[in-house]
């Protein structure tokens, strides 16, 4: 990797500030939204669907003529994003805005969990200290909401749960990149989600059909099109370590959000556990990092090819 892919270049950096504030807001669309939570993530997938459908089609991206195990994949990758929006919308509605946030990021240190198994190495100090961290700080923070309200409790079970189902999601994806394009896979998992997350949404008895469309609409252009997509073309551009610290935008801006439109306010348990998981989202990315710039190294001392 060169020194100019790795500051990124402005542009990037542009990108990479848009894509986490675009997904803080979020949790606010959804609290906006006159439908329930669930239909909200409904309609995130089906407004954002033939945006997506045009941009494969543009990429010149194969939407058929998969092998059957890839539509299999394709299916539980819906499903799992699905039941993870589902879980973290419903969870929204009833904890904090910052605590919602924290949560839906807890994939990364489950994903690291599943990696040692998978591995069955033994983890680095610093990867053992962001498990440790993000344990310490999830109860510290589920703690202090039940403190104040048992409802919220309950709500960052939801989003912890949401965290779960999205590392279903990405190790199915993972398995089907190499075959398939990222907008190809975009819009498949998007179509095999909007049933479930329909059929969800209507056994909750939730009202489906927004009477004001402008938080959905939001939804699906902010978040899912410009925050998601803007997240992906940044991705390549940094270190995980430079990612990892960027992801602590997500929460404060959360916070204020929450604390502007809805008077919440973060004690100091609140403060000290965002503060905990986000070190180890951080921590947990720093072996990989360390790695990147250990082949970095050997490849810029090996003597060129003749």
């Amino acid at each position: 990797m060169t020194k100019a892919t790795e500051r990124g270049g402005i542009l990037a950096v542009v990108a990479l500030i848009f894509a986490n504030v675009a997904l803080a807001f979020g949790p606010w669309f959804v609290r906006m939204a006159d439908t329930g939570p669930v239909s909200a993530g409904f309609w995130r997938l089906t407004l954002a669907l033939p945006i997506l459908f045009v941009i494969a089609v543009q990429q010149r991206e194969p939407l058929t003529g998969y092998r059957s195990a890839i539509w299999w994949l394709l299916a539980l990758s819906g499903i799992a994003f699905a039941l993870d929006i589902a879980s973290w919308n419903f969870g929204i509605e009833r904890t904090k805005l910052a605590n919602s946030t924290l949560f839906g990021n807890m994939g990364s240190v489950i994903m690291v969990l599943y990696g040692f198994v998978i591995s069955r190495a033994w983890p680095h100090r610093a990867e053992l200290a962001a498990v440790a961290l993000a344990i310490v700080g999830a109860a510290m923070l589920m703690g202090s909401s039940y403190e104040l309200d048992v409802r919220n409790l309950i709500g960052d079970l939801f989003c912890l749960l949401a965290g779960m189902l999205y590392v279903v999601y990405l190790l199915s994806i993972r398995r089907i990149r190499s075959d398939l394009g990222s907008w190809s896979v975009l819009v498949w998992s998007t179509v095999f989600g909007i049933g479930p997350m329909l059929a969800i949404a209507l056994l909750l008895g939730e009202p489906v059909w927004p009477t004001d469309w402008t938080p959905v609409l939001l939804l699906a252009l902010v978040c899912q099109l410009l925050g998601q997509g803007a997240m992906v073309y940044a991705v390549s551009h940094f270190s995980p370590v430079v990612l990892g610290i960027a992801l602590l935008s997500q929460p404060a801006i959360a916070a204020i959000i929450g604390w502007q439109a809805f008077g919440e306010t973060l004690s100091l348990t609140d403060t000290i556990g965002m503060v905990a998981i986000g070190a180890a989202l951080v921590l947990v990315r720093l072996p990989e990092a360390r790695c990147a710039a250990r082949r970095a190294a050997r490849l810029a001392a090996s003597p060129p090819a003749s």
